[in-house]
């Protein structure tokens, strides 16, 4: 009996598009001879769609189109099975799943909020927990964790979007104390290059912060490294147990790499989507040019960084390299990489079919763990509760607050 697995993609994220490219990329490669691939479109108003036009990106151009003919539902556990049941008046089950697979990026979709919704309905799922999401999509928890662990980092500042606000000028003087320039301004739960500029004095940093909290509250300057080289690497498994890809060097057309680098670079006029490959797009060498021995110290950060975030499934984790001062970086975690770094297994032999079995192998892996330890107990420690007390006299006021809610 072949396993029904959700592919879960889209979201209310800036990298929305993005998602749907990256998801309809692995429905078009997963093994249909051991799964039934169910997709699961979430919309930017948070709205859930399943049915099988979801899987052409064609389907896409047309939202008016797509919400008439796919099924609006929801995701819920009922009687054992995790089923995707329509809204409205007449409800039915519309189909089920086994497992699901969140191929989605950004905010509020790969940062722990679907997966700790997957989570709380007990189903199994692919790819990290809810820690390790949270942190693997916030940079300053990032950092941290790093730092911690010893971790080679640029130099950098943080700050929330109101001490800017409130103190424009103490703020600037502050990162200027901290860092020199060229420095690179970023949103700090954001993916895909959005919102990231470069700055080389204080006008560039202004515009790139003003910038930056268009699209999030807390914001990172980094120190930019001089005579860069950024180069990938992918890391698959567990925290019992990680191996690692080829190193990709990437080769932007400027000071960094943006999202059109990343993902429309080939695309043609008009097209939204044909014409993407995803991460395919970027340009990049593989294996990278540089030296042996700093693609070990790139391999050994690698692994420590994935055990240390605790991260499953497959991530790509992104460094920078000085090549004059022989210096290895590491820049960001990406739990759920564009194109899920298939690209980056490839020259090993392991094709992308095989790379996505291999995730769902580790998604059961991951549930059986997850289910054999212990998370609630059997009590009855509310039996006596309210004896001797007004009981439920004391909820009188519930429906008059509630009414205020």
């Amino acid at each position: 009996m072949k396993i029904k697995v959700g592919v879960i993609f889209g979201g209310e994220s800036v990298e929305h598009e993005v998602s749907i490219i990256s998801a309809i990329q692995a429905m078009n490669k997963m093994d249909l001879e051991k799964y039934e691939v169910v997709p699961i479109y979430i919309t930017k108003d948070r709205e859930w769609y399943t049915g099988e036009m979801l899987k052409d990106i064609e389907t896409f151009r047309d939202m008016d189109l797509l919400k008439r003919y796919a099924k609006n539902v929801v995701l819920y556990y009922k009687n054992g099975r995790f089923v995707l049941q329509s809204k409205g008046l007449l409800r039915r089950i519309v189909n089920e799943i086994d497992l699901a697979f969140p191929i989605v990026h950004g905010t509020n979709v790969e940062d722990g909020v679907l997966q700790g919704y997957l989570q709380s309905i007990g189903i199994p799922f692919v790819g990290s927990d809810v820690y390790s999401s949270v942190v693997g999509q916030d940079k300053v928890f990032m950092k941290k964790i790093f730092e911690g662990e010893k971790l080679p980092l640029t130099a950098y500042y943080w700050f929330y979007d109101n001490d800017y606000l409130e103190d424009s000028e103490g703020l600037l003087k502050k990162v200027e104390k901290h860092l020199d320039y060229p420095v690179i301004v970023k949103p700090a739960t954001l993916g895909s290059s959005i919102g990231i500029h470069p700055a080389h004095d204080q006008k560039e940093l202004v515009e790139a912060i003003e910038d930056a909290i268009k699209y999030d509250h807390k914001i990172v300057v980094e120190e930019m490294v001089q005579h860069l080289t950024e180069v990938n690497i992918s890391v698959l498994g567990n925290y019992e147990n990680h191996t690692i890809s080829e190193i990709e060097e990437v080769v932007p057309m400027k000071d960094f790499l943006t999202f059109e680098d990343k993902y429309i670079s080939g695309g043609k006029k008009g097209s939204k989507f044909k014409s993407s490959k995803g991460m395919l797009s970027t340009n990049r060498r593989i294996p990278a040019s540089i030296s042996e021995k700093l693609k070990d110290e790139v391999r050994k950060v690698a692994l420590s960084a994935a055990h240390a975030l605790g991260s499953s499934g497959v991530c790509r984790i992104d460094f920078l390299v000085d090549n004059k001062a022989k210096k290895v970086y590491i820049n960001e975690v990406n739990n759920i990489p564009g194109s899920l770094a298939f690209y980056l297994w490839d020259p090993l032999g392991k094709d992308y079919t095989e790379l996505l079995d291999d995730m769902i192998n580790l998604a059961v892996k991951d549930y059986k763990k997850r289910i054999s330890k212990t998370h609630s107990f059997s009590s009855n420690i509310l039996s006596g509760y309210g004896r001797g007390s007004k009981g439920l006299k004391g909820l009188k006021g519930v429906k008059g607050i509630k009414g205020k809610l």
